[in-house]
């Protein structure tokens, strides 16, 4: 079965911000859970608001150069309950461990 890019693309912003959500709330984290390019992965999290998923980067307290993690503030339309049941069907269609 042929899965088009906007598919592809939505599942992808699902499952970023199932993990931020979850606690894989870094880039360097998304990338060893899912194995995307560090690129990928920053232009997925910039992308969830166009789904107005707002996800947020929290500084650390006193650290500096960007040292914290994101946080989902609101999933806007988005049932994050459907997220979760449908992680099998969206891991494979995105060919994620």
């Amino acid at each position: 079965m042929s899965v088009s890019k906007t598919r592809t693309s939505f599942y992808r912003r699902l499952y970023v911000a199932h993990l931020i959500d979850s606690g894989t709330a870094s880039v360097p984290a998304l990338i060893e859970a899912t194995g995307m390019p560090r690129r990928t992965a920053q232009d997925t999290i910039g992308a969830l608001a166009e789904l107005d998923i707002v996800c947020e980067f929290e500084q650390q307290p006193g650290a500096r150069n960007h040292i914290g993690h994101y946080v989902i503030r609101d999933w806007g339309a988005i049932d994050k309950r459907w997220v979760t049941a449908n992680l099998p069907r969206i891991k494979n269609v995105l060919g994620y461990p």
